[in-house]
């Protein structure tokens, strides 16, 4: 099972289950914990191979990772915790995490919160994931997380995201990275899917306003869908809830107050 802790509140029955993205760990939450306990019930997690979870036995011998597996991964959580609904938020690849459990066991997710989310992967995302698959047997992972890290947040003040991303990075292994990087080759027809159906499921899209990758999809997206909403935060990048987390945490949990 997954590495997880939970944060009990003295009175609140409200659950907020937090999953980060590739290359990250529980660890990125920290300027949210605390906010969010005050106000609900806490879950954060260790997706397999991040932080303090360890890829299982069977997967030793099975290299190939899906996000339905991972999803999998998730709800197993949930039920050991004996969580039967929660809000969710997510970043990056975390979002498309969450939005896949959505769609699998919508039951169980009462609002999605996706920061940095990726719903569309534009001609240049989709030249440097080639490249990557070309390079990601043959090159140190870390240089290769490290050149996309840069990428995804380039400017001077996405520094403190990209610093945090590749030191949880060093973390893996390049086995496991490249278990990692193969999910890419799913990563389309399932946005695509994604994008042509109208989830029921209360969702706000956090982006940050210099989210070059991301944010013109997710404009385009919001448009279309009759339950979602988006929120831009000025001068931030991809990692929102690290580069502007006062105004990621003031916008969330009031939207998730909204909500119950």
């Amino acid at each position: 099972m997954l590495h997880y802790s939970t944060f009990i509140h003295g009175s609140s029955k409200e659950w907020v289950t937090f999953v980060h993205g590739a290359g990250g760990s529980s660890s990125i939450w920290f300027k949210q914990i605390r906010s969010f306990s005050k106000e609900f019930n806490v879950l954060i997690l260790d997706l397999r191979g991040h932080g303090n979870s360890k890829p299982k036995l069977k997967d030793t011998f099975n290299s190939k990772y899906t996000f339905d597996n991972i999803t999998d991964d998730i709800v197993e959580v949930l039920n050991h915790a004996q969580i039967k609904t929660s809000h969710f938020v997510g970043i990056s690849l975390g979002a498309i995490l969450i939005r896949n459990l959505a769609e699998k066991h919508p039951h169980r997710v009462k609002s999605m919160i996706m920061g940095g989310a990726i719903m569309k992967l534009n001609t240049r995302s989709q030249f440097l994931i080639r490249l990557g698959n070309f390079f990601k047997s043959v090159v140190p992972y870390l240089y290769l997380y490290k050149f996309f890290a840069f990428i995804i947040m380039p400017r001077k003040n996405h520094k403190s995201s990209r610093l945090l991303f590749v030191n949880e990075a060093k973390k893996l292994c390049q086995k496991e990275f490249i278990r990692w990087f193969k999910l890419t080759s799913e990563i389309n027809p399932l946005l695509r899917f994604f994008r042509a159906k109208d989830t029921k499921t209360p969702t706000l899209y956090v982006m940050g306003e210099e989210d070059h990758l991301f944010l013109p999809s997710i404009r385009n997206l919001v448009l279309n869908q009759s339950h979602s909403s988006l929120f831009i935060v000025e001068n931030c990048g991809h990692v929102v809830n690290v580069e502007q987390p006062e105004v990621f945490n003031a916008i969330t949990i009031q939207y998730i107050k909204n909500k119950i």
